[in-house]
């Protein structure tokens, strides 16, 4: 991203994200991993690709790993913010 950032540019990302651990977060991947695939289903024809969706989901960085890894890559000012108690955050 810097590569492509003009000099002082402003980076955001926004991007579904990680809950904190709890009920919430419990609830929510029951319903990301049993309800989203069989919407997909029911409306595409196909699960896979919502699955796919849900697991690549699961996978990206966490917010604070996110923000190291763009500090890493020589970002300043790195911030993020958690919206819907996390499910989307938007990291600057």
């Amino acid at each position: 991203v810097n590569r492509v950032l003009r000099r002082g540019g402003r980076f955001l990302c926004m991007e579904f994200s990680h809950l904190p651990e709890g009920p919430v977060k419990d609830a929510y991947e029951a319903y990301s991993f049993n309800v989203i695939p069989q919407m997909g289903r029911a409306l595409a024809g196909d699960a896979q690709p919502y699955e796919y969706l849900v697991e690549s989901i699961r996978r990206f960085p966490k917010q604070a790993e996110l923000e190291g890894l763009m500090r890493e890559a020589g970002m300043r000012h790195v911030t993020h913010e958690n919206i819907l108690g996390g499910v989307v955050a938007i990291h600057s």
